[in-house]
């Protein structure tokens, strides 16, 4: 039987590890990035976000329809978050709770680990930046 986290009510972000079944549920999506960095650390193993309820704009869905590209995800996301991506960092541009991110990349098919690799190699490209902790904006 999995472990299962319980809440009084449903939590708008669940996340599992096919392997274990360990199932983890929040009502932050940055925690289930936590959760993954905390189990993967331990077992090596690779997570599922099995739960996002995400709602954005038809003009915000749109944009993150057109890719899975972890840079293009982040761009479109911007406007769902208020990110300026003229703004300058010292002018408070917060960036895109990277937990929202894997979220988004989830319904597109990927693990949590698969999009962590994916904005590493963004990153390391210039075409994201990390305004502060675990948020990312896009160039």
């Amino acid at each position: 039987m999995p472990y299962r986290t319980h809440h009084s009510r449903s939590a708008p972000f669940v996340a599992t590890c096919p392997d274990c079944e360990i199932e983890r549920s929040s009502d932050s999506a940055t925690e289930l990035v936590a959760f993954y960095r905390r189990h993967h650390r331990h077992t090596g193993h690779d997570i599922v976000v099995t739960r996002a309820d995400l709602e954005f704009s038809a003009a915000v869905t749109a944009a993150l329809d057109a890719s899975d590209d972890v840079a293009a995800v982040v761009d479109g996301l911007d406007a769902r978050y208020g990110v300026d991506k003229h703004d300058s960092i010292e002018s408070g541009t917060d960036g895109v709770p990277i937990g929202i991110v894997v979220a988004a990349m989830s319904e597109r098919g990927f693990t949590v680990g698969e999009t962590l690799e994916a904005i590493a190699g963004v990153r390391m490209t210039g075409a994201l930046y990390e305004p502060r902790d675990d948020h990312l904006a896009a160039f």
